[in-house]
Order: C-alpha cells, then structure tokens, then sequence
C-alpha cells in the first residue's frame, strides 16, 4: 500500500461518500521518454511526440546527431497544439520538452463547457462569415478549432492517467464512470468544431454572396442544431434522459428540412455556390447527427441512477 507509520497522506473524498487515503510522495517520479529522431518524418515525429503526450510523459528528450530545422519546426507547432508541454532546452543534437501543467488545474466538466463555448462561437461565426464575405472572420474561426483540439487532447490525456492510477481533479464530484462518459462527449464537440471550421473555409473561398432566401434557411438550421446540441450537453450535466430523448427526436425532425435544403441548392445557377453550400448542408446534418450522439452518451450514463 505505501502506507506506514509516519507517512504522510492526502484524503479525497468520493462520489459514493467513501474517503480515498493515499501517500503523498515526497518527489513524484518524472516519467521520460527519449526520442532518436534520425531519419523521421516531419508527421510520423509529430504522431510520436502527441502519442508520448496522451501516454502521460512529463518529460520527452529528441536526440540526434544532428537535429533538423524542420524537425525543431514539428516539435515546436506540436508544443503549440497541446496544453502544457514547453521547450526547456535546445541544442543542435537535443531537444527536451517537459509538461508544465498542474493536472488538477482542469477539472473535465469544467473543460467540456469550455470545448461547447468555444465551438457555438466558432459556428455562429462560421455562418456569419458566409453571409457577410468576411473572409478574416473565417479564417479566425479555423484558428479556434486548435484551442478545442488542445482541449480533446488534453482531456484524453487525464483520462488515460487516471485509468493507470492517477488521481481524479474532481474526485469529490465525479466519478470515473462520468469521467469516461464526458471524455466520450469530448470526441462529438471536437467533430462538431471542426465541421464548423470546414463551413469557415467554404466561406472564405466564396466569390459570390449567398442567395438570401437560401442563406436565411442556413443560419435556422445552423441555430436550431447548435441550440439541440447545448440541450444534449445539459442533459449529459444533468442526467435528464427525458431532455435528451427530446434532442434526438427534434434533431430527426429537422433532418426533413435538410433535405429540402439541398433540392433547392441544386436549383442553383452557379456549379461552384452549388458546390460549396452542398458542403455547408453536409457540415450542418452532421452537426446534429453530433449532437444526436452526445445525447445518446447523456441517455447512457444516466442509466446508472434509474
């Protein structure tokens, strides 16, 4: 147990009212992992470094003989996508990054409403973007999805830690059976943003503005799904099956007004609007089949207390 007379010890309290008594260690071991990077690609170097990441790895040593720029250029974009790891020190032959975050400083219910706010800004900029031809909205827009996918990331990384032993930010409030189901609920907002980053780049690209009566269909559905989505993100916060039940019924109903939708973009004159709204409407089904899907987890996990 690592327990003995004089040791010092932390206690948490759980969920289920039971008090968790673990040692306090003195000096937490620093789990490192050396990388020769001779011979590596640029996206194989960068699934490594993310891989050694999510494995729970504070420190990561790249070694070489000879380090390349654009290998310290694939460390260094990958240190910007992820929350925590920094360069420490850097040489011709060796660079050492090393994960500065406290992991108690995220608690995951706390990281999901971040991930949700973060992506409804994101859509609702998205169609406006669309609509007014601010071609620098759109491209703001696309560099937001990065601060939602450092999030994923990271939430999946605490998840992972936990599952080996480590200990929960939250434990007095959330299970590890929560725990698992919000790091699901992570993997359909992380779609969601991206999907909203796709409309933003249709967008950008857009040469001609968009027929009003088609557009003012658009920005309904795009509200209508982002609103379920909030609804099955509460109903997961919540346990409320009834709401989540709801959101999948709504979200089935409104799948009929697609489909309208893309008839009526088909009538359109120009091949390349026609093109570039089909991918709006692709994007703005898969929204809700997104959100659809976080209700389904919210159904799930509040099996446990029927």
């Amino acid at each position: 147990m690592g327990i003995e007379t004089g040791t010092r010890v932390s206690m948490q309290a759980q969920p289920d009212g039971k008090l968790l008594i673990d040692p306090i260690l003195e000096g937490r071991t620093i789990k490192t992992k050396r990388i020769d990077v001779t011979g590596y690609e640029a996206k194989a170097l960068e699934r490594d470094i993310i891989a050694a990441y999510l494995y729970g790895y504070d420190r990561i040593e790249f070694t070489s003989k000879r380090i390349l720029s654009e290998q310290k250029q694939v460390i260094r974009k990958v240190c910007y996508k992820l929350i925590g790891p920094e360069i420490i020190e850097e040489s011709s032959n060796c660079v050492v990054i090393q994960d500065l975050l406290n992991p108690n400083e995220l608690h995951i219910k706390k990281g999901i409403h971040r991930m949700f706010l973060i992506t409804g800004s994101m859509q609702k900029d998205a169609i406006r973007a669309l609509k007014t031809g601010d071609h620098d909205l759109a491209l703001d827009v696309s560099q937001r999805d990065d601060e939602v996918d450092r999030l994923c990331l990271l939430i999946s990384k605490q998840f992972r830690s936990i599952l080996c032993g480590g200990r929960m930010p939250d434990s007095a409030e959330t299970s590890i059976e929560e725990y698992h189901d919000f790091r699901m609920a992570a993997g359909p907002i992380e779609r969601i943003a991206d999907h909203s980053q796709r409309m933003a780049t249709v967008a950008s690209k857009m040469k001609e503005p968009v027929r009003e009566d088609v557009m003012e269909v658009i920005e309904d559905l795009s509200s209508t799904y982002m609103k379920l989505v909030g609804q099955a993100v509460d109903a997961l916060y919540n346990s409320d099956t009834t709401l989540a039940n709801q959101v999948i019924d709504s979200i089935d109903d409104i799948h009929s007004r697609v489909r309208e939708l893309r008839s009526s973009i088909l009538k359109l004159e120009s091949h390349e609007a026609m093109i570039a709204l089909g991918t709006i409407v692709d994007s703005l089904s898969r929204i809700g089949d997104l959100g659809a899907n976080i209700a389904e987890i919210a159904i799930n996990s509040a099996i446990r207390d029927k």
